[in-house]
């Protein structure tokens, strides 16, 4: 991230460059886009320097917390997988991580052989707690746009990940 801020906004730049090229029609498809991307980059950035005292990945982070919101503090790899809407290859590199790291272990599942749960330790559970309170602290009560904002923008990215497949209708963020 640069030292100060810039003395203009460069995707404001670019979306003027679009249309001077010609591309009216995609100057604002690429200046959102370019936006969300960067805005990416932004919370990546505050969530990383949180959780790095906690060694965890934001990954990482966010299975630990799955697990400790499911019954029993377990679930089968392939329905976290699914619920972290991840590739399973995701899951098992973040399962070997903190497994090594004491904070979840793999149990077979007692009625399907084919299944392996995962399940967060006490150890897992009392980081995910620590990093939660810091999380809370630090990024989502602060995540940087008034709350009326927040809505605004958590309601219009529901509908794009609805429209791209992640959910159905009355499953999202306000209903």
């Amino acid at each position: 991230m640069p030292g100060s801020p810039l003395s203009e906004d460069p995707i404001a730049a670019a979306r003027r460059q679009w249309i001077a090229h010609g591309w009216e029609s995609a100057a604002e498809g690429m200046a959102a886009v370019t936006s969300v991307m960067r805005a990416q980059q932004i919370m990546i950035a505050r969530v990383e320097q949180v959780l790095r005292p906690y060694q965890l990945s934001f990954a990482r982070y966010e299975l630990l917390m799955l697990l400790l919101f499911s019954r029993g503090g377990a679930l089968p790899m392939n329905k976290a997988s699914s619920r972290l809407q991840v590739h399973p290859t995701s899951i098992t590199n973040a399962v070997d991580r903190l497994q090594s790291a004491g904070l979840v272990f793999r149990e077979p599942h007692p009625t399907d052989r084919r299944t392996t749960l995962i399940k967060i330790t006490d150890p897992g559970r009392e980081l995910a707690g620590r990093a939660t309170e810091a999380m809370n602290r630090e990024v989502f009560e602060q995540p940087g746009l008034p709350d009326e904002r927040l809505q605004q923008l958590v309601q219009t990215l529901a509908l794009l990940r609805r429209d791209a497949g992640d959910y159905r209708d009355g499953t999202g963020p306000g209903a």
